[in-house]
């Protein structure tokens, strides 16, 4: 008997006023013993950088985004369909089913379900959760020390009162999303 795969998917970054929205899609095979799964916010961020390897390891998985130009263009929303879409569309074999953590599916053909809370429930959607966040937070990381005055090392580009208060300071950089209100606000001044 073949056993079916599933695929779970999850995005990080759909609030930040700049950066990418990130999405991962992950296969865990059935005996892949990874412990401590779970929602990546829960996690500390050791061992959520303890577990990225583990996933990346033991796993078939995907990882894709869209920039903040993308984000602009289609809406943060849709980014992040298009982001999860990518992700899913990246992994090395086709998924029999498909997990995404949250209330909405993205336009395609899986057979998919939509799981609100699901980087709980489903350990599959956990690992995505996490290596769509490790990812994203080294994004950032980089992006910091290319504008070290808006403390993204610090709020990975959250809107933060730090991050507010050099934005009206310094004014956006490329990497801010325009349509977010904060920075279209600037933009009109």
């Amino acid at each position: 008997m073949m056993s079916s795969s599933v695929a779970g998917v999850d995005e990080a970054g759909r609030g930040p006023l700049a950066g990418p929205v990130v999405a991962a899609a992950v296969i865990l095979p059935t005996d892949h013993g990874i412990e401590g799964l779970d929602d990546s916010k829960k996690l500390s961020a050791k061992k959520r950088e303890r577990l990225e390897a583990m996933i990346i390891e033991k796993t078939q998985h995907s990882i894709a985004m869209c920039d903040e130009s993308e984000i602009d263009t289609l809406n943060i929303l849709w980014a992040t369909m298009e982001a999860m879409k990518r992700a899913v569309d990246g992994l090395p074999k086709t998924p029999d089913h498909v997990l995404v953590d949250g209330n909405r599916l993205p336009g395609w053909s899986y057979h998919a379900e939509a799981v609100i809370g699901g980087d709980a429930i489903h350990p599959c959607i956990s690992a995505a959760s996490i290596l769509a966040k490790e990812h994203r937070d080294r994004l950032m990381l980089a992006a910091a020390e290319q504008y070290p005055e808006y403390g993204w090392e610090r709020n990975k580009g959250y809107g933060t009162a730090e991050h507010l208060a050099a934005l009206r300071k310094y004014g956006p950089t490329p990497l801010h999303r325009k349509s977010f209100a904060p920075v279209a606000q600037l933009e009109l001044i």
